[in-house]
């Protein structure tokens, strides 16, 4: 099949690229020239680990191109995506779709024959005939489908994910556009991976209520965890024994500085701002919106206190963006925690594999190394679980610190193991342990 992606961002350059790998003619589109140029040459814009060898691969192949004219390539292709941003609106929260329909209007000045035109980037319910209501207005003439295709990438395995999903969910109102969908992901529907064909309505909330739901698992376990150290209870083993039951799962019940990234905390509150527009509140959703943003400063209030006061001392921070295997800040945690403990007077050393961006956003020079960041230091801060992390060398780490003292968000080690090596060890929903 021949298929456009407009967009070239996280969800545009992983699904074209993927796509490619099924074997599809995939062109990339984006309006930045430099961006394009850049790609041409293989230098990829985000990290995410083994696009940069699917890109040259099928580059290589002829089977992926990148271009800046829309109008060249939607005109031959069978299936249209609409991968642009929908950032939240400043001042109310509802998602920005200003990209998507100016998207829409360019893709329909440009038809010819029979095209699906899917929406593949998050949207709130009613996008899709919005999108259509576009297209029919601009082009009366035109032939096509809309869909909805929501994408459920995790970002630092987003490719395993687009070659082995759980599900694939596309909405859409004729056979016709169903077909051209199951040719899209052939490979995937020969593999026997459930495809759930719904309404376009439909398709649009089961991505912002899968979402929310898994925000709210993260969110949930933070305040068992909250709780458990009230009571001298183990939240890991409060997860363990919760997520033995299949009802539950154990997935998402990790406790730490609460959710982040460019999915949870977007998706849910354009959820939230959907419900309270059609009258059908979520308060669920309210809730768990309210106690992620306090999650957050109250971390680095826990922070502060293992340090006794952090006014003049010098913190080790490792890992800054909101999970490991990416180089992605959005909403991370330590947007809100770095700011607050810099502001009380501590001095920051910072590490993080892939915190470019942290640096220019924090303010804040990085070190090399996690050692180097340790060197020197009042205590360490673990805000990211980046494997590197895991397996520290805890004697030369001690060596390095002035007091051995570990503050540990995200729960990579065991308590009685930090003890042992001499540490004063404080994580979250678990007692303290000291060396």
């Amino acid at each position: 099949m021949r298929i456009a992606v407009i967009g070239t961002g996280y969800v545009g350059l992983v699904s074209g690229a993927c796509l490619s790998e099924f074997g599809h003619d995939v062109v990339c589109i984006d309006k930045d020239s430099a961006k394009i140029e850049a790609l041409r040459r293989g230098v990829i814009p985000i990290f995410e680990p083994g696009l940069d060898e699917i890109v040259a691969v099928n580059v290589k192949a002829g089977r992926l191109s990148f271009a800046t004219d829309l109008a060249h390539a939607v005109p031959q292709s069978d299936a249209v995506f609409i991968a642009v941003g929908t950032p939240s609106r400043r001042g109310d929260g509802h998602a920005d779709l200003s990209y998507v329909f100016a998207a829409a209007e360019e893709i329909a000045r440009s038809l010819s024959g029979y095209t699906v035109i899917v929406t593949k980037s998050t949207v709130p319910v009613g996008t899709s005939r919005k999108v259509e209501e576009i297209v029919r207005r601009v082009r009366p003439d035109a032939d096509f489908d809309c869909a909805s295709n929501p994408e459920f990438l995790r970002e630092g395995s987003a490719i395993e994910d687009f070659r082995r999903p759980d599900r694939v969910v596309v909405g859409c109102d004729s056979d016709r556009a169903r077909n051209v969908m199951r040719e899209v992901y052939r490979p995937l529907y020969l593999n026997e991976t459930p495809m759930l064909f719904t309404g376009r309505e439909t398709s649009e909330l089961i991505k912002y209520a899968a979402n929310a739901f898994l925000a709210t698992k993260i969110t949930f376990i933070n305040e068992m965890a909250d709780l458990c150290e009230a009571v001298g209870a183990d939240v890991q083993d409060v997860a363990r024994g919760m997520g033995l039951d299949g009802r539950i799962g154990g997935k998402f019940l990790h406790a730490g500085p609460g959710f982040g990234g460019s999915c949870f905390p977007k998706d849910t509150l354009a959820l939230l701002k959907t419900s309270q527009q059609f009258g059908a509140p979520t308060r669920i959703v309210e809730a768990v919106m309210a106690v992620n943003e306090a999650r957050k400063a109250a971390m680095a209030e826990r922070i502060e206190r293992a340090f006794g006061g952090v006014a003049g001392k010098t913190i080790a921070v490792l890992g800054l963006t909101f999970k490991p295997n990416t180089d992605d800040m959005r909403d991370a945690p330590s947007l809100v925690i770095v700011p607050a403990l810099k502001k009380k007077g501590a001095k920051i050393r910072a590490y993080d594999p892939e915190g470019k961006e942290a640096q220019k956003l924090l303010d804040i020079a990085l070190c090399a190394n996690a050692y180097e960041a340790l060197e020197g230091a009042d205590g360490v801060v673990i805000l990211t679980e980046w494997n590197e992390f895991r397996a520290l060398d805890l004697p030369r780490a001690k060596s390095l610190l002035k007091t051995p003292l570990m503050v540990d968000l995200r729960n990579i080690y065991r308590p009685a193991q930090m003890a042992e090596a001499g540490f004063r060890y404080v994580s979250v929903g678990r007692p303290e342990a000291k060396g």
